[in-house]
């Protein structure tokens, strides 16, 4: 079983999207929660309603879904949340990228 094989099988549903409309396919991939060991990732936003800390995630995805190459105004969906990638790099074994990791943030939107 290939990496990618087991992102679609055990992965959630993510998908791309652009402020222009544009949609990826629907793919799988893992996003979970980044583990605060210090306080780089702790910053947030002020609201109406409050403080909204800005949730840091780690995203493993295929690499035929290339998130390093998004446009600047697009962003990933899951599981009702949007995320900006703020880092992301392609995993490379024996000269195959089988992987592409992210550093990814949720969006937090403001009415």
């Amino acid at each position: 079983m290939t990496v990618k094989d087991m992102l679609q099988k055990y992965g959630q549903d993510i998908t791309c999207k652009g402020s222009d409309g544009w949609n990826s396919e629907t793919y799988g991939g893992f996003i979970q929660p980044l583990r605060y060991k210090n306080k780089m990732y702790l910053n947030g936003v002020n609201t109406v309603i409050g403080f909204n800390s800005q949730g840091h995630y780690l995203y493993l995805g295929p690499p035929d879904h290339d998130v390093t190459k998004l446009p600047e105004d697009s962003w990933i969906e899951s599981c009702g949340k949007k995320f900006t990638v703020d880092r992301a790099e392609k995993v490379y074994f024996k000269n195959e990228t089988v992987y592409v990791w992210a550093i990814i943030r949720e969006i937090v939107e403001v009415d």
